[in-house]
């Protein structure tokens, strides 16, 4: 009985290790491919230079869709389509414009400073001014120091001056304690009678360009204009108010057009065995206006591509259904991801897992992965098969704003694409996300990393 105890264990074991050594040759041709065939970074130029700036209801927008859809069927899906959602339509309306005039005593009397002409970006979703306004400014660090100061509030240019918190190693843990300034400081100081609002941008970059981004809006919510400074410009308003007083003048044009039709844009490779069984991939194809979104988020939308590419390059069949999705109105709205979840509800489809890579085409450094304590047991199983390629950071926790709303109503498990950040704030929303700032090399190594746990995904389930 014994022996055969043992017979049996040592059986299994030898299983096991045929298969682990079948999938690292699998992981590993697959990193071949996509290392010395891969079109990532072409297809990045592409998007970048060739559409450029893709917000939701602009011309990028439409020709990104078209091109999505071209490059998708050049990958191999076995079929494509455009699925339809409401987007919103907001406009910039020109230049945004703040000047300073620094005063060294209260009213504007006894002038003995200087004018600057500050570098700003309206936020998004925000309403303009419409003509130029005037009005001194009011230096807040954070909301408990706005409500101190409420009964100043009142016809004057709160500037929140909040930095990124250096002590967080993960930049995106500063930018979400920061970025709660840029989405509700608009509203909280409207509420006290502020006359505009302006930001510090989210970003602990060492140069000047502002980082715009989205802020509450709607119907229900008083805001007033708003817009993301410069860090360079922030040091020195805040400088400047601290000696002395500081009056503005600011123009924005930011304004709301009447909703319009935008897609996400599927690919779709059939599964062989369980087809009514899906698995996403994805990123956003929008950006914001003033960019090119390389890495928020054509990086990601290339790395979706790329994977689909190399599993038709080498043959793989799929056992499960793997959906590639370039994802519509991230930035401003979100309404792609509600879109594919709702419908997906519709139609009752079991969704096995969705990946999502939003967070710039850097180096790999692992996923964050969001599911019941069974599911995070199998899925960190895999890592040390993966991490050979750089990801090798797994973590509790993960996912992505538009596989959310999947997670929300299907509760399917969700994993985030987690590349290197520190540099990623420093071209977040801002002028500089362009293509010559992504590395070919760690691009690739991004749809490497993803390709394999997709491929393992696939092979075992969750």
């Amino acid at each position: 009985m014994k022996r055969s105890l043992f017979l049996s264990a040592a059986l299994f074991a030898a299983a096991a290790l045929q298969a682990q050594t079948s999938d690292s040759t699998f992981i590993r041709r697959l990193s071949d491919e996509i290392l010395t065939n891969g079109t990532a970074y072409e297809n990045l130029r592409q998007l970048t230079k060739g559409i450029g700036p893709r917000l939701s209801g602009s011309p990028g927008m439409v020709k990104s869709e078209q091109w999505g859809a071209t490059a998708l069927k050049a990958a191999g899906a076995d079929r494509v389509w455009m699925q339809e959602c409401l987007v919103p339509h907001w406009v910039r309306g020109g230049k945004d414009l703040l000047r300073a005039e620094h005063f060294v005593s209260p009213g504007g009397k006894n002038r003995k400073g200087s004018v600057r002409n500050l570098n700003v970006l309206a936020l998004g979703n925000t309403k303009g001014s419409g003509s130029a306004l005037r009005a001194p400014v009011l230096v807040v660090s954070d909301f408990a120091d706005l409500d101190r100061q409420k009964d100043s509030v009142k016809g004057r240019i709160v500037f929140f001056n909040y930095k990124f918190n250096p002590r967080f190693v993960h930049t995106f843990e500063a930018y979400r304690d920061a970025s709660v300034y840029r989405s509700q400081g608009p509203v909280r100081a409207a509420r006290y009678g502020a006359t505009a609002v302006v930001v510090r941008s989210m970003s602990h970059s060492t140069d000047n360009h502002p980082h715009t981004g989205g802020t509450a809006w709607g119907d229900t919510v008083k805001t007033v204009p708003s817009m993301a400074l410069g860090l360079r410009d922030a040091d020195w308003l805040a400088a400047a108010a601290s000696n002395g007083t500081v009056w503005a003048t600011f123009k924005t044009g930011g304004r709301f057009l009447p909703d319009t039709i935008g897609h996400n844009v599927i690919g779709e490779l059939r599964g062989t065995e369980f087809p009514d069984s899906i698995i996403t991939i994805g990123g956003h194809l929008d950006s914001w206006d003033p960019a090119e979104g390389a890495h928020d988020d054509g990086a990601g939308i290339v790395h979706t591509i790329e994977v689909l590419r190399a599993f038709k390059a080498l043959g793989y069949q799929p056992r499960h259904t793997i959906r590639f999705v370039l994802f519509a109105n991230e930035e401003n709205g979100l309404r792609g991801g509600r879109k594919y979840a709702e419908e997906a509800v519709a139609k009752g489809e079991k969704h096995l897992l969705a990946l999502e890579s939003d967070a710039g085409g850097f180096t790999p450094r692992g996923f964050g992965f969001s599911g019941t304590d069974a599911q995070w047991e199998k899925f960190r199983s895999w890592q040390p098969l993966v991490a050979p390629y750089g990801a090798s950071d797994w973590k509790r926790g993960g996912g992505g704003a538009d596989i959310g709303p999947l997670n929300t109503a299907l509760k399917t498990p969700v994993v985030g694409f987690i590349p290197d950040s520190q540099r990623y704030f420093d071209v977040h929303h801002a002028a500089n996300d362009v293509f010559e700032l992504v590395n070919k090399r760690e691009l690739e190594l991004g749809a490497v990393n993803m390709a394999a746990l997709i491929y393992l995904v696939d092979k075992y389930g969750l």
